[in-house]
């Protein structure tokens, strides 16, 4: 088991240190990533992020945004491969397998730099030299301030880090009605409201900066796309590649939809399929009981938290959608009988 003495170890001195973090960051992954990275430049270290695609234009206003380096095969692979060779210490963030950041992984793999995993989801795979993934954590966030504070630093997190850690335990907790929002995400919290975050403009960079096509599409996507079956407390969103041109989608453009499908009354699993082109990206979520976890691992190559999930399909989106619906009839009794509330994690 990792220890935060490894880690004070490893970083005693300065370091080349690369940070990587999920593809198609959300605002934990980004959050985390340049709240870590302010942090480790203020110790001397130096410090490259690079994510393994773009990211939504509404949180370029983090701290450190205009240094990530944004990963392209076509344009970059080989600065990319270089930096991560040359790394003395490698950081993952906010996921739990390598596959989850496409051709960099198998180049972090190889690297000799030692590997350190921060991360909060289920069933990490076993890359990394030093761990520190808790699945009872609400956000990859959490954990970083963790990591921070118990290296005896935490007067080292000034706004800039605070705000980007906030947006990642903000936004992955629902803006704190999920049941991973337990007692020690509203203490770190209190500890960054000390440290002269503003929580209002935090929030409103993040949801109250979409553009109107972004509103348009969202009400194209409601009116006609919802499907709800009553049967099974299931409601899905399938959109095609024609439709996101239509609405000039860009990216973040359909963050959220999922939440939508299951904010119906009743409604206890939600699905959101998109097809990207050369796959089909899956967002499930669920209330309860009902693991979205386990359904996106055995059914869709997956997987994530109890309630919230992701899934990928090789098949057409038509396919995809019947395949999705041809699985419902087996999972129709826990779907009808799930409890509403599932016990919080504990501390």
């Amino acid at each position: 088991m990792s220890t935060i003495s490894d880690l004070k170890e490893l970083l005693a001195q300065p370091r080349q240190i690369f940070i990587t973090t999920h593809h198609k960051p959300d605002a934990d992954a980004l959050g985390s990533s340049l709240g870590l990275a302010g942090y480790l430049r203020k110790k001397g270290h130096h410090v490259t992020v690079v994510t393994p695609s773009d990211y939504p234009d509404f949180l370029a206003w983090m701290p450190g945004n205009d240094s990530v380096v944004v990963y392209d095969a076509r344009r970059n692979d080989a600065q990319v491969r270089e930096i991560i060779r040359s790394a003395e210490v490698i950081f993952c963030l906010d996921f739990s397998c390598l596959g989850r950041i496409n051709e960099m992984g198998e180049y972090i793999r190889q690297a000799p730099g030692t590997k350190v995993l921060i991360d909060h989801h289920l069933e990490p795979e076993q890359f990394a030299d030093l761990d520190f993934s808790n699945p009872k954590a609400a956000a990859t966030a959490e954990l970083v301030f963790e990591v921070i504070r118990d290296l005896g630093d935490q007067d080292l997190i000034d706004v800039g880090m605070g705000e980007s850690l906030y947006a990642g335990i903000m936004t992955d907790t629902g803006s704190f009605r999920h049941p991973s929002t337990s007692r020690n995400v509203h203490l770190i919290i209190a500890e960054l409201l000390n440290a002269g975050i503003d929580l209002s403009s935090v929030h409103r960079r993040i949801y109250d900066s979409h553009s109107e096509m972004r509103l348009r599409f969202l009400g194209f996507v409601l009116k006609d796309k919802l499907v709800v079956l009553r049967e099974y407390n299931t409601a899905y969103i399938a959109i095609t590649q024609d439709e996101l041109r239509q609405y000039q989608s860009k990216t973040g453009d359909t963050e959220g939809l999922v939440n939508f499908a299951l904010s119906i009354e009743g409604v206890v699993f939600a699905a959101v399929l998109i097809d990207r082109g050369q796959a089909v990206k899956i967002s499930f979520r669920s209330v309860g009981s009902f693991s979205v976890n386990e359904f996106a691992r055995k059914n869709f190559n997956g997987g994530g938290h109890h309630n919230a999930s992701g899934g990928i399909s090789h098949e057409p989106l038509e396919a995809t959608v019947q395949r999705f619906l041809a699985l419902l009839p087996d999972y129709q009794t826990q779907l009808v009988t799930a409890p509403l509330a599932v016990a919080p994690p504990t501390a």
